[in-house]
């Protein structure tokens, strides 16, 4: 059984070669597999050739398992179902500048970020290219509206499932397919710095985004086990590398901690942290300020709105350009995790 939808044109040009197909099915088929169409459905093929294509292989679409639409902005949060009864969450955003999806990359996650319920439990699996598209498919043919942007920032750690990640987004920007365009699409890391080094050398304009959360190696190690491997100064000089291969700015998320990482002196020693490694360079800095999101498990605290446009006070007054993220669907708990935790993680387990 072959994953269809995890498949490049070229690929699928040889498997047409294979099923003595002539070429230019190829551009057919890949047509329908990224509007999410059943093979049965793919009218401009023949009976014979649908029926060779069904039986060849699986499908991996997630199909929509649950959707919370938010009364106050009308976010909507998805828990979809995957093939062996796995689920993970997707967020549509409605903006201005068009509709954005956040997108899982694994079932579940092992990075043990002490304040995110993505990483209770652990990882369960990498999601699939197909997995990764499908959720964009799906969410356009539910919402009726095309997705123009994309963030890798809901359920998993996308450098930890790279090769698939990297298919998708080479996937997901062709112009035979969804057509989005590589600038309209952020993957977020909590700072797997293999993978940052990696990424620079794929010429893919993307844009990347930080996890940090704090300014020293104690604080940070406490919050996100990944420093432990990863030291600041080793993930910053990442940064800097890809920064100067890719000329994309290079987005910081800092989460806001009641009593951990919150200070005053926090938001200064920040911003002598973030100069201090680019300097020398013309990158732009940036840090997108979050409240932490409460999650019983987690015993964090989210401190007030005031003390957080204060932070991002500092941190502009100081040369940093700081803002705190806008939170939507705040009555669906639109941050990823949250729902498949209450889920049970498994819809076989529901």
């Amino acid at each position: 059984m072959i994953d269809l939808y995890s498949m490049t044109e070229e690929e699928l040009v040889k498997l047409m070669d294979e099923l003595g197909e002539p070429r230019f099915r190829a551009k057919q088929v890949f047509s329908w597999l990224s509007s999410g169409t059943p093979i049965g459905e793919m009218t401009n093929l023949s009976k014979a050739l649908r029926q060779k294509l069904s039986e060849l292989s699986v499908d991996t679409l997630p199909k929509v398992e649950k959707k919370l639409v938010s009364k106050i902005d009308g976010t909507v949060k998805y828990l979809f179902a995957l093939h062996d009864g796995e689920c993970v969450e997707s967020v549509l955003m409605r903006y201005k500048h068009g509709n954005t999806l956040c997108i899982s990359s694994q079932v579940g996650c092992r990075m043990g970020c002490r304040f995110c319920a993505s990483t209770i439990g652990g990882r369960v699996r990498d999601l699939f290219p197909s997995e990764l598209l499908g959720q964009v498919i799906a969410a356009e043919k539910d919402s009726g509206e095309r997705i123009s942007n994309i963030v890798m920032m809901g359920i998993g750690e996308p450098l930890d499932n790279y090769d698939n990640v990297i298919r998708f987004l080479r996937l997901v920007n062709d112009k035979e397919g969804l057509n989005i365009g590589y600038r309209h699409i952020s993957l977020s890391t909590c700072g797997v710095v293999p993978g940052i080094l990696r990424l620079a050398e794929e010429a893919l304009p993307i844009t990347l985004s930080i996890s940090l959360h704090a300014s020293d190696d104690e604080t940070r190690s406490a919050l996100m086990p990944v420093n432990n491997k990863w030291k600041i100064a080793e993930l910053l000089s990442a940064c800097v590398d890809y920064y100067k291969k890719t000329r994309r700015r290079i987005s910081f998320e800092y989460t806001l901690i009641a009593g951990k990482n919150d200070t005053e002196e926090g938001a200064r020693a920040l911003a002598t942290l973030l100069k201090n490694a680019f300097r020398g360079t013309d990158a732009p800095l940036h840090v997108n300020l979050i409240r932490v999101n409460a999650v019983e498990e987690t015993g964090m605290r989210q401190g007030s709105i005031e003390g957080a446009n204060r932070f991002a006070e500092i941190l502009n007054s100081l040369g940093v350009v700081a803002t705190v993220r806008r939170r939507l669907g705040s009555d669906v708990n639109a941050a990823c995790g949250q729902l498949r935790r209450a889920s049970g993680g498994n819809k076989n387990e529901n």
